[in-house]
């Protein structure tokens, strides 16, 4: 009888692994402007040179660039989250307790199963609410301001802001209300009856419950909009509503099992509690996308862990009843299943401690700063202990700004590593990268150490890793103009146009291998795979056609 209430607080541990876990190769557009060109120019390249100067490689039409596998991938995640999102906001004080008082409203004097279409058209509002919401986000902000936001240093700091004060009010400092003159209004029309009476009604929810469900429908957006998918904000509001109108209509289809429900009590409000620590924790990861970007330097790996163990570890003490706060219920006795979340979450703070002195932490290393930014790092020493590095050719330019990987001996200008593959007549592996892109760490921390990859990547390559969303400005010898007049003033500008226009893609990570004397591709490009051995053999098919040509 209480199994649902038993499992509610694991539903929403879940529930930050979904939000965080949804975010796909990263993309970034930066305003690109496409024009339509002969398909004989399509091969030319675009030459990066000293001097302020036009780019010459040709545009490519923006359906050449769309990649609708990947995107299909995001938004079957975007709509996972908000579906996990919408049964963690079910458990909210503000509507698990509305729940049998409405269901309770259609059933009665109702026959048996009639009251089952108006909940469903009671559901089918709340969705269309909530849809109509995600798609205002999309219109307002429009596509190609969606695509900027992942890498927008004064949006990715809004962000942070934003969730720490949606985590300061589940933790109960305040609570987030619309005006009361909004519900009163959408309550009074409620009682209008009929198809009218129930939106109203779907309506007042909306507005009643957004103390409760404001904070997620808020992180919701957020992640949703900053993936760059167009429809992202709509798709990620229908599975948060879906979630939401379920239960409505079942119950109302079978009334009986409402008395299986657990009561109303102190654990909604702890359930409260633990997504507002889960959405603390989440908010670190825009502050760290805004210290990558803009170089700052502070925020590294040590510091986002420390902060991590924290939070973790007074989220674990708070299960265990040791850690109280205002509007808390008494807490007579640790149930069992409160006990076995404090102990997932207590272990998962004790695996965290090891990175401190660079343990990879391969199951969130895509969360996480890049390990290069890690002050005390036992790991990659260990790891590289015995193995041969590339001969370090003097210093590479922009090597004062970006560290490889593995300290692997990477480039970080396109026509620089094209020049040192040709003197080396190796072929290139050319990595477009971003600092925020999750993928492209999990890449990095899962796949490129094994010896086999790494030994490829270091000795029979030239890495060339190309930032498309750092901030910083080139010099006045690098800015490039294109042809369609728009000046490209920053390296992730830069490198964002030359992956467009050349290689048609704006995803990232994006592995490209080239031969450095044609520039010509070896074989077919690819984006993130975390099997070890379908990368390698890519890797592999890389250098026999180079060989074999």
């Amino acid at each position: 009888m209480i199994f649902l209430k038993k499992i509610c607080l694991g539903l929403l541990f879940c529930c930050a692994i979904s939000l965080n876990g949804y975010a796909q190769d990263s993309t970034n557009t930066e305003e690109l402007t496409f024009t339509e060109i002969k398909p004989e120019a399509v091969d030319s390249t675009i030459k990066a040179t000293d001097t302020v100067a036009k780019i010459a490689a040709p545009a490519v039409t923006q359906k050449n660039i769309a990649q609708p596998k990947e995107e299909q991938k995001t938004l079957w995640g975007i709509f996972i989250a908000g579906f996990v999102g919408g049964l963690a906001a079910l458990l909210m004080p503000c509507i698990f307790p509305m729940l049998p008082l409405t269901v309770s409203f259609f059933t009665k004097g109702s026959e048996k199963g009639r009251a089952f279409r108006p909940a469903a058209l009671y559901g089918f509002f709340i969705i269309l609410i909530y849809v109509v919401l995600g798609l205002l986000v999309t219109v307002i902000f429009g596509a190609d301001a969606l695509n900027s936001l992942s890498t927008n240093g004064i949006f990715n700091f809004f962000f942070f802001l934003l969730l720490v004060v949606f985590a300061a009010s589940f933790l109960g400092a305040f609570e987030i209300t619309l005006p009361s003159s909004w519900v009163n209004k959408m309550d009074a029309n409620s009682d209008k009856g009929g198809i009218a009476g129930l939106f109203f009604m779907a309506g007042t929810l909306a507005l009643v419950s957004f103390s409760c469900t404001g904070p997620i429908i808020g992180t919701l957006l957020v992640q949703a909009a900053t993936t760059g998918a167009l429809l992202g904000p709509a798709i990620g509001m229908f599975g948060f509503s879906l979630a939401l109108a379920i239960p409505f209509a079942l119950f109302a289809l079978f009334p009986s099992a409402m008395n299986k429900l657990p009561k109303s009590g102190g654990w909604l409000n702890s359930v409260k509690v633990v997504l507002g620590f889960l959405e603390l924790a989440f908010a670190l990861k825009f502050l760290s996308n805004v210290d990558l970007a803009y170089h700052w330097e502070w925020f590294d790996r040590e510091i986002f862990l420390s902060l991590w163990i924290v939070i973790f570890g007074m989220m674990g003490i708070y299960l265990l009843g040791k850690l109280k706060f205002s509007h808390d219920s008494p807490l007579a006795f640790i149930s069992v299943p409160r006990l076995f979340l404090a102990t997932i979450v207590l272990s998962f703070t004790i695996y965290l401690i090891p990175g401190m002195w660079g343990a990879p932490l391969r199951s969130v290393s895509a969360f996480l700063p890049p390990q290069e930014t890690q002050d005390f790092d036992l790991y990659t020493t260990g790891l590289l202990a015995g193995k041969q590095t590339s001969t370090n050719d003097g210093a590479h330019k922009y090597a004062d700004k970006f560290h490889a990987p593995l300290k692997l001996n990477a480039y970080f200008d396109y026509s620089e590593g094209l020049a040192a593959a040709k003197k080396q007549n190796k072929p290139v592996l050319i990595d477009f990268t971003g600092h925020a892109c999750v993928n492209c760490r999990k890449m990095e921390a899962n796949v490129w150490p094994d010896k086999d990859v790494y030994k490829m990547i270091n000795d029979d390559y030239v890495l060339i890793q190309l930032y498309v969303d750092d901030k910083s400005e080139l010099a006045p010898a690098d800015i490039v103009i294109t042809p369609e007049g728009r000046k490209l003033n920053t390296i992730g500008k830069k490198w964002s146009d030359l992956q467009a226009r050349k290689f048609q893609s704006n995803s990232q990570p994006f592995y490209i291998l080239l031969d450095p004397k044609t520039e010509a591709l070896l074989t077919q490009p690819q984006g993130a795979d975390y099997e070890v051995t379908n990368y390698k053999k890519f890797l592999e098919s890389g250098l026999n056609a180079f060989h074999n040509k």
